[in-house]
């Protein structure tokens, strides 16, 4: 089966904790702490696999969790770090995070994307040694790892996309232009998933081509097989829009042109700017009277328009010459930049937090959502740290260390930021 949208969670290790511990040895009075720093948690990380073509693994496994740190020991020994977890995805999925939609990473700029990074070790209490606090009995805990519900979409990496109703002959342009071997019949939806062929044009030359499963009145509201399969065409730099311009089924093919161009357009408006060449097909069972027709309304449209017959060739290779023609001048295929996923997303339903007084003057501030926050912050850079200052305020933090009576000059710790408060 053709699965090419999927939604799964991810929740990458947590950093292992760090000890408490002393230094013991024997003449050796009051050796000190010497607790060690839990190691790193496993990352999760999206790894491109060019054999895979589908994300039909998704269907069975949902939830992806990477190993923990080691906690830290005694004698300054340091926790293991764990490894990381890699889950591989077809070249071109979209990782989007779930709630708000934003997209996380496109897996056709790049072939590794840490998706949650996992937690850093807390530091042992040996970093807590002060010459006024000499006996630290705390550590710090490990940073908790990322966790993320995330969709996966694959819209497939071609540079032309054949689209047009059932039946049209699509599959059997694909068929005779490329090595790829579509199922063909008279019937509708012979084609069930998208099917992917290389254009050879010598010289070591050659594009991508897409057959779409055909399209139906409705598609962009659900109806049919095809609207299942429309986000493939978002990223071609170029469509091809096939029409049986005989009307061999009792269709009108200037409705049918019409019918489709607003379904594209409804599905996603940036549809509607996107090249396209119009292929009237099955003329061998055409009138003159009917090509002549079709062509003289396509072309008052804007469009360029060509006749075929795919099954026994006529005016393919005329075809696929303008469409090579025509990428050459055209941007490479659609890339999707990284977005900034909202902070409601980021704290939604996990806006809790605790708060640990170790000492007199030290507060230990814990908060699963944080790391979130904090990975997108430079605290040398001012503006960065009112917006940090603002989240700890609109999160209840700053008043729940009011509540435990802070006072001005005391540490905060939240979790590797640690900064004097200030009333």
């Amino acid at each position: 089966m053709f699965v090419d949208i999927a939604k799964i969670k991810i929740k990458a290790g947590d950093g292992g904790d760090g000890a408490v511990a002393f230094h013991r040895e024997k003449y050796v009075a009051a050796g000190g702490p010497d607790g060690g720093d839990g190691g790193k948690g496993g990352d999760i990380v999206f790894v491109v696999d060019d054999n895979l073509a589908t994300l039909a693994d998704f269907r069975y496994k949902r939830k992806y969790k990477a190993q923990n740190g080691e906690g830290g020991r005694g004698g300054r020994c340091n926790g293991k770090k764990a490894p990381d977890l890699e889950i591989k995805v077809p070249r071109g999925t979209l990782i989007k995070e779930a709630e708000s939609g934003a997209v996380m990473a496109d897996m056709s700029k790049t072939d590794r994307f840490i998706a949650a990074r996992g937690g850093k070790g807390g530091w042992g209490n040996s970093h807590f040694a002060t010459p006024t606090r000499q006996v630290p009995r705390f550590a710090k805990p490990g940073t908790p790892g990322e966790e993320w519900e995330v969709s996966l979409e694959l819209k497939l990496l071609a540079d032309v996309g054949l689209v047009g109703f059932p039946s049209v002959g699509k599959s059997s342009l694909i068929s005779v232009v490329s090595q790829a071997k579509p199922k063909i019949a008279d019937y509708h939806f012979t084609t069930l998933v998208p099917n992917l062929g290389v254009v050879s044009m010598g010289e070591g030359n050659s594009f991508v081509i897409a057959d779409i499963p055909g399209l139906i009145e409705g598609a962009s509201e659900g109806l049919g097989l095809g609207h299942q399969f429309l986000r493939h065409v978002e990223r071609c730099r170029l469509l091809i829009h096939i029409v049986d311009v005989s009307g061999s089924e009792g269709r009108n093919p200037i409705g049918d042109f019409d019918t489709l161009n607003e379904e594209l357009v409804k599905f996603n408006p940036d549809l509607a700017s996107r090249p396209m060449i119009v292929a009237g097909n099955k003329i061998d069972m055409a009138e003159p009277e009917q090509i002549e027709e079709f062509k003289a309304y396509v072309e008052s449209k804007g469009y360029e328009y060509y006749s075929i017959c795919a099954p026994i060739l006529e005016g393919t290779k005329e075809l696929m010459n303008v469409v090579w023609n025509k990428l050459r001048d055209l941007p490479p295929i659609k890339e999707y930049e990284a977005e900034e996923i909202p902070l409601e997303a980021i704290i939604k339903n996990d806006n809790g937090f605790k708060i640990t007084v170790e000492d007199d003057n030290y507060y230990l501030v814990e908060a699963s959502w944080f790391p979130k926050v904090l990975k997108g912050i430079d605290i040398e850079d001012y503006e960065a740290l009112q917006y940090m200052q603002r989240v700890l305020e609109k999160s209840g933090i700053f008043d729940a260390l009011r509540e435990k009576g802070i006072q001005e000059g005391d540490i905060v710790s939240l979790y590797d930021i640690e900064f004097e408060y200030i009333p």
